[in-house]
């Protein structure tokens, strides 16, 4: 079983539960690791014998797969060889924050001032620092699941987590009718699209409607009790595929640019994850805050990294060209590792999958649930199906206990963003052998 993470309200001395000496503090103590970096040990322990595993779990893009654009890894050595290795400025260097800047107003339509913009070591300081800027310990933060560790940092700063179950019928993504109820007194909705780990992305329609709703909540405050935010998580906007486009709530609703803090980087449009540049753009006085908070954490991203990403973010034809390759290998890898598994549905074997639309995940369900082994075991919960799974037919996959979910229905992730199309297609036919092999 994966671990559980201990809320505050469960640890209140340090003579009870196990482990507690007084030496951490509650929160650090409660503090789970990353469950995907448990199954990551769980593969190389495989792959040190010698077993070649189809790996889909990692949220990442393998080098040999997909590499930075070729431009953008020149310009990162020419600044190196420059000089350019010293501190930057905490909120970022103008020179990319102007970048971004236009960068949004070009390709999203969205026109913002310097003042909004915020540069950070990746995306990830961008998400915490908003929870951490935006929430007081007890605050409502309102999240889908599965969505990606809402759960560890409403945890990290004394949240009170209001998760909001998403389903298969729904693309696993919230609607105005399940958050009607749910964000009501709360301080901050978290919406993420295309979403990991699902890699579905959101109508025009269904996020108008939650735009709709968090507005006619504002009001109902009518400034008498503090707004609700909307923390709008966007970082795999570029990766769309077929008739899906991207939606963004300022765009859809101009009314929500005093609510709305985007969170955004180059980790996956460019393959660029180890780069390390994010950014956030939302409200000047929050951004103001939020650069202040971060600047003392340290979380700016590298000088020579920030003067390339500001070069390729002006590099209009450049990143087209760069896309038309780099997303048809993305789309490809999805379209064959979704047509291989609707192929073993249509065989009456019980697997199911959510047509790709975005991000760099499929969502797979393995209805193996009361199937019975070859060996007599009767699986009975994710975490057993994805051992079965690992051992049987060399791949390994992502449950969605992982990103908050707590319900054994087979649903998992599966990422073709560290794998060839080649494995994907070797892995199939084993696929096949191993669900064909189970009773009942």
């Amino acid at each position: 079983m994966l671990n559980r993470q201990v809320p505050h309200s469960e640890i209140d001395s340090p003579d009870i539960g196990s482990g507690i000496d007084g030496r951490m503090s509650i929160m650090a103590h409660g503090l789970v690791g990353s469950e995907i970096l448990k199954i990551a040990s769980d593969i190389r322990a495989l792959v040190a014998t010698g077993m070649k595993i189809c790996n889909l779990t990692v949220g990442d893009f393998s080098p040999k797969e997909f590499r930075i654009p070729e431009f953008f890894e020149a310009s990162i050595k020419e600044a190196l060889e420059q000089g350019e290795t010293n501190y930057p400025p905490s909120d970022g260097m103008l020179v990319l924050r102007t970048a971004v800047k236009d960068f949004y107003e070009r390709w999203l339509g969205l026109q913002y001032g310097i003042e909004s913009v915020l540069i950070t070591g990746g995306s990830r300081p961008g998400i915490y620092g908003t929870y951490r800027g935006l929430i007081n310990p007890g605050d409502n933060v309102v999240y889908p699941v599965p969505s990606w560790n809402n759960n560890h940092y409403c945890h990290l700063v004394g949240a009170q987590a209001r998760p909001v179950i998403c389903r298969a019928a729904e693309s696993f993504l919230p609607t105005r009718e399940l958050l009607e109820e749910a964000i009501r007194d709360a301080r901050l909705l978290v919406l993420n699209s295309p979403l990991n780990p699902t890699g579905t992305a959101f109508t025009e329609e269904a996020l108008a409607e939650i735009c709709d709703l968090v507005l006619e909540e504002n009001r109902r405050r009518r400034r008498r009790s503090r707004p609700l935010y909307i923390l709008y998580d966007q970082v795999y906007w570029m990766l769309t595929f077929g008739s899906t486009r991207h939606f963004s709530p300022v765009s859809l609703q101009p009314e929500l640019r005093e609510y709305t803090i985007y969170v955004d980087g180059i980790s996956k449009a460019f393959a660029a994850t180890g780069v390390r540049v994010g950014w956030v753009v939302g409200p000047p006085d929050i951004v103001s805050k939020l650069a202040n908070l971060l600047g003392h954490v340290g979380a700016w991203a590298p000088r020579a990294e920030q003067i390339s990403t500001a070069k390729m973010l002006n590099a209009t034809e450049e990143i087209r060209s760069y896309h038309s390759r780099m997303k048809a290998g993305v789309g490809d890898r999805l379209t064959t590792l979704y047509k291989g598994i609707a192929a073993l549905r249509a065989e009456g074997l019980p697997v199911d999958a959510i047509e790709p639309m975005g991000a760099i995940y499929l969502s797979a369900r393995f209805a193996l649930n009361g199937k019975r082994t070859v060996s007599g075991k009767i699986l009975s919960t994710n975490e057993e199906i994805r051992q079965y799974l690992l051992h049987e037919a060399q791949v390994a996959v992502v449950p969605f206990q992982a990103f908050g979910s707590t319900e054994e229905d087979g649903w998992f992730r599966l990422s073709v963003g560290a794998v060839s199309k080649n494995e994907i297609q070797e892995m199939l036919p084993r696929l096949r052998t191993t669900l064909a092999g189970l009773k009942g």
